[in-house]
């Protein structure tokens, strides 16, 4: 694919009641937030004084037999156990999935979990899992192909419903597949190397919680920079995040990233990008890039999608917008 991405489709009419709020939780929130993004339908806009809630994608593989960081950290982001799950297993095409994350959910202390198996998009009718989504505290979207994602929700009551419920304080996760469908641009495919190459990777339009990010996973595991960049340099906008596995960004109302779990994440910064070869790059042939920012991430570390700013763990948290 070549060129712009493509506009992430409209959200059917209609609003939702909302949440009362969940703060921000990471080291940097420490006030009110108030959201600063474009009045667009995707993402929805925030609800006046109710902090967004927090976008969590997962690099994917994440622990769920140990200590579970991860999962554990979003159950207590969510209401411990007072929590509500909605799990959406529609990447996946193992029958099991959604019961498998229960259980999980459970045993950490979750308190109550329900598994929405979105199969086609009549499934995404049923009024009874819509209220179940407008019940939850977190929403959790497994793993698989995030096409499975894109073609069953997309356009339906339900992909407006998560925006909506993410607007007013619902926390939104969603590992490898769910993960990579977050975001309002979506990586829907693609070849590893280290590399950026023309037609490398291919785009479709996520669920659109954040325009600020496109995420890949798996990343150190499958080799994933070189198609990472390839996406940022069509549109040198976002900000590209690279998950490995068992690694996620905790996202909160003030568009800043907290690391957590085992891995890191690699951010490519291109703010300050001076030259992208794409538009002249041949199908096959690496494209040039100049000016690009590159960090790695581990566990407690933070970054502003804002100010763009780094900070290494157990140093004072990054520069707040206001």
């Amino acid at each position: 694919m070549r060129g712009d991405f493509f506009h992430a489709w409209r959200a059917a009419p209609g609003a939702l009641a909302p949440k009362p709020p969940i703060c921000c939780t990471s080291p940097a929130a420490q006030s009110p937030c108030v959201s600063l993004l474009p009045q667009t339908p995707m993402p929805s806009l925030e609800a006046p004084e109710i902090p967004r809630g927090n976008i969590v994608p997962i690099g994917g593989a994440e622990d769920k037999i140990a200590d579970r960081l991860i999962l554990r950290r979003l159950v207590e982001r969510a209401g411990g156990a007072e929590s509500r799950i909605a799990i959406i297993p529609t990447a996946s095409e193992l029958p099991d999935t959604g019961e498998r994350y229960e259980t999980v959910f459970r045993e950490i202390g979750a308190g109550h979990v329900q598994s929405l198996p979105y199969l086609t998009r009549a499934d995404a009718e049923r009024k009874d899992w819509l209220e179940v989504l407008n019940d939850a505290t977190a929403i959790f979207m497994t793993g698989g192909n995030q096409l499975r994602l894109s073609t069953i929700l997309g356009g339906t009551e339900v992909a407006q419903a998560i925006r909506k419920r993410n607007a007013h304080g619902v926390h939104v996760a969603g590992t490898s597949a769910g993960a990579a469908f977050c975001s309002e641009h979506m990586i829907a495919g693609g070849k590893g190397g280290s590399t950026p190459v023309a037609g490398q990777v291919t785009l479709a339009p996520g669920l659109g919680l954040t325009n600020r990010i496109i995420v890949d996973q798996h990343f150190r595991e499958r080799d994933r920079l070189g198609r990472l960049m390839a996406a940022i340099a069509y549109n040198p906008f976002v900000v590209g995040l690279g998950l490995d596995e068992n690694t996620a960004a905790f996202i909160d109302c003030d568009n800043v990233i907290e690391v957590v779990g085992n891995g890191a994440i690699t951010v490519l910064d291109v703010s300050q990008l001076g030259w992208s070869g794409m538009a002249t790059a041949r199908t096959g042939a690496p494209v040039g890039l100049i000016g690009v920012k590159l960090h790695i991430l581990p566990h407690g570390s933070l970054f502003s999608l804002e100010t763009r700013e780094a900070t290494p763990p157990g140093v004072a948290p990054v520069k707040r917008r206001r």
